[in-house]
């Protein structure tokens, strides 16, 4: 069966790990088929906003340890992507690199690799009972799919060393007062979907350059950030986007944008 659904409509793709009787763990089938998602997400102008989520009991209990020790090996031998990443960090990395929104929406468990993927959306909505854990330490691993350089920014330095050091698992409102998880809701899917069609309404290019420039302020400096403001706004300013943004609101009517 296919290990990822991807459905789109009114311009937001539904993205779905499709694995339910495992808990959507990560074999390389899985690995494969969220790579393969990822890369056809990239090209796509009519899609506007993505939402994230994982089929029954869970968002993703990580590795599937015994069917990554048969054949899961050669996942990390191959070669990297233009932005550097393999592709076990591609499957986490990619969706921060998508040019639209991600939003994560996560039930049951994110543990280890299922953390690391949720960690690479813009907005990640929780439910409650949710349980997380960093787990790659418990298996004798690092944490080794971009998830470093996402969660910079998202949680204090000394707390995620020590959530990193112990493996241990912690609940929704710890996620929630670390930064790993931006809202709590107890039908996170459906949360997910309404901020989708909201994002949806806005200027399609105002939304991609803004991504743009969230993905560059931990590193970039202030030079380079404020050049980049200057060329992203340039870009938009005068065009017929942001003159329907505009007219719409002065007319108080929804706008139409082109994809």
């Amino acid at each position: 069966m296919d290990r990822v659904t991807v459905t789109v409509a009114d311009r937001i793709a539904d993205v779905r790990l499709a694995r339910p009787d495992k808990m959507n763990a990560l074999d390389p089938a899985m690995f494969e088929a969220l790579g393969a998602a990822i890369d056809a997400l990239a090209g796509r102008r009519d899609v506007r906003c993505v939402v994230l989520s994982g089929e029954g009991r869970g968002f993703c209990a990580g590795l599937d340890m015994a069917s990554m020790a048969a054949g899961g090996s050669g996942l990390a031998a191959r070669g990297r992507n233009a932005d550097g990443a393999i592709l076990p960090q591609h499957v986490a990395w990619g969706w921060r690199t998508l040019p639209m929104p991600v939003i994560a929406a996560v039930h049951g468990v994110a543990f280890g690799g299922g953390f690391q993927i949720m960690a690479g959306a813009d907005v990640r909505i929780a439910a409650p009972g949710t349980r997380f854990a960093i787990r790659e330490v418990h298996w004798g691993l690092v944490p080794d799919m971009a998830g470093f350089a996402l969660w910079r920014g998202q949680a204090r330095d000394d707390v995620l060393r020590e959530l990193v050091y112990t493996a241990r698992e912690f609940d929704a409102a710890e996620a929630l007062a670390h930064g790993f998880v931006t809202r709590l809701a107890y039908d996170p899917h459906g949360e997910a979907m309404a901020l989708a069609r909201t994002i949806a309404g806005r200027s399609p290019r105002a939304v991609r350059g803004a991504k743009r420039l969230a993905n560059i302020m931990r590193d970039a400096d202030a030079r380079t950030m404020l050049a980049a403001e200057t060329e992203e706004q340039m870009q938009l300013i005068g065009r017929p986007e942001m003159m329907e943004a505009v007219a719409a609101n002065l007319a108080k009517r929804a706008a139409v944008f082109e994809d």
